[in-house]
């Protein structure tokens, strides 16, 4: 049996499916893929944001609580967490590979290379596109993208405020045709590797794509069909929008526009992959996965983005729709699933005996079982330089709580599930306690006394640092 996984940053749970509150999102690839796997809606990150949930994809272990310290020298940023694959935990890829397995990484989430990282070990092909938010690929020419830079923010530009636009535009220098985009170049390669190396079956091809996250520069037509007519900058970074005072209505349906375009620009991407499954006959005999690391915030509340500081589940849920050639189709499970839960799932299905910390959840998609957990724990890292912090948060079918995790911060959140605006905190002491006792668990201390183990040595300097000392103004 091969395994196909396509990984998309940033994009929301509630987009693919019917009457989710995104549905009206064109995404007529994922939408047919979705009716034919199964969805497993409850599902719901163990430790976030980026690396955290790639290491847990990969280990099947947990992230939080953040308890290793290894060296970060020469990347940023500082998130508890955001470090390497531990040396002594094998790797989905190591163990597939020492079985006979013929392994492909295609992917441009560039975190997952800087110095120090070791997220392609095990796999025997990598093709790494670069260029992605400020990864440092292209040096900064500014007579080269002024005028991009125009269309993206307000002017006087200030070179300084936007460093990682500058960089961003600055890799995109040549790029002409939807073909030069990243997530398109991302699978333009992963449809060669599918091409010249299905025959070496079974094959694992593991496909990262960046998009959707932040910049939302999708081809202009795909964010022109949210709003047609539209004539004003593309604050591809959100905050943009905001330089010399509130923006305009219009800005703000342009904003939710960039990030709805851009997912349909990656439905059609992964639409590609998809039809060269097609093509090759693979569908027979390859586990499908499509997962997502986490959402982001459409100004469902109070603003664009995600934080560990919001800790709803638009924020904290990630897509995992599956298909195995011999299982059901058009499934959808409701019962709790963790990113931890990948890599038992896939090994468990391949037949391969495995030691991790993550369930087997496919008996949930038979009807073998109808709960594996009552309640998950998931911990958001914070940057944070000395004792690792960040947020936590508990859910279970009636109660949503979050808190402060490793530091002083005197705003936890109770909502009373399905509501997610109205925090009632103070109102259920019992609920937090026992809330709070489920995190405890995790973390085996006391949250009142709580130090990880994971201390970061001081931050080195922001990578774009060096415009203070002149930069372009």
């Amino acid at each position: 049996m091969n395994v196909v996984t396509i990984v998309l940053d940033t994009f929301r749970n509630d987009i693919v499916g019917p009457g989710k509150k995104l549905s009206h999102c064109r995404t007529p690839y994922l939408d047919d893929f979705y009716a034919r796997s199964v969805a497993f809606e409850g599902a719901y990150g163990e430790g976030q944001p980026t690396l955290q949930m790639r290491r847990a994809f990969f280990t099947g272990r947990r992230t939080f609580p953040w308890v290793y310290n290894f060296d970060r020298r020469g990347h940023w940023h500082h998130q508890p967490g955001w470090h390497e694959i531990p040396p002594h935990q094998d790797t989905l890829a190591e163990i597939l590979t020492r079985r006979g397995v013929y392994t492909g990484l295609v992917a441009d989430v560039y975190h997952m290379f800087k110095p120090t990282m070791n997220y392609s070990r095990g796999f025997a092909t990598l093709d790494f596109i670069r260029g992605q938010e400020s990864d440092n690929w292209k040096p900064c020419r500014p007579e080269l993208i002024e005028d991009e830079m125009r269309r993206r923010v307000r002017e006087p530009i200030s070179w300084k405020r936007h460093a990682t636009l500058v960089q961003y535009l600055s890799n995109m220098v040549g790029r002409e045709t939807e073909d030069d985009y990243l997530c398109a170049r991302v699978a333009t390669s992963a449809c060669e590797w599918l091409d010249a190396a299905h025959r070496n079956a079974p094959f694992l091809l593991w496909v990262e794509m960046f998009d959707p996250h932040e910049p939302w520069d999708p081809p202009r037509r795909y964010a022109d069909e949210y709003t047609p007519g539209y004539e004003g900058i593309d604050p591809v970074f959100p905050g943009a929008a905001w330089e010399g005072g509130d923006p305009s209505d219009e800005e703000i349906e342009r904003i939710k526009a960039l990030y709805l375009g851009e997912v349909t620009f990656v439905d059609r991407q992964v639409g590609r992959i998809f039809e060269k499954l097609d093509e090759l006959k693979l569908w027979d005999d390859t586990v499908v996965l499509v997962l997502s690391d986490h959402g982001t915030e459409l100004l469902d509340h109070t603003g664009f983005g995600k934080g560990g500081g919001n800790m709803r589940t638009y924020n904290t849920g990630f897509v995992w729709y599956m298909r195995h050639p011999d299982g059901p189709e058009g499934v959808v499970v409701d019962a709790y699933v963790q990113s931890h839960d990948v890599m038992p799932t896939l090994l468990t299905m391949l037949d391969v005996p495995h030691r991790c910390e993550g369930m087997d959840i496919w008996p949930l998609a038979t009807g073998e079982a109808e709960v594996l957990r009552p309640f998950i724990v998931n911990g958001w890292a914070g940057a944070a330089t000395g004792n690792a912090a960040g947020w936590a948060s508990v859910m279970d079918d009636a109660w949503l709580y979050s808190c402060p995790v490793g530091r002083d911060d005197p705003e936890p959140m109770l909502f009373a599930l399905p509501d997610q605006d109205t925090n009632v905190h103070d109102a259920h002491p019992d609920v937090v306690a026992l809330q709070r006792r489920r995190i405890e668990g995790v973390v085996n201390q006391p949250l009142d006394k709580l130090r990880f183990n994971e201390v970061c040595d001081p931050a080195p300097p922001p990578f774009h640092q060096w415009l203070d000392a002149g930069g372009w103004d």
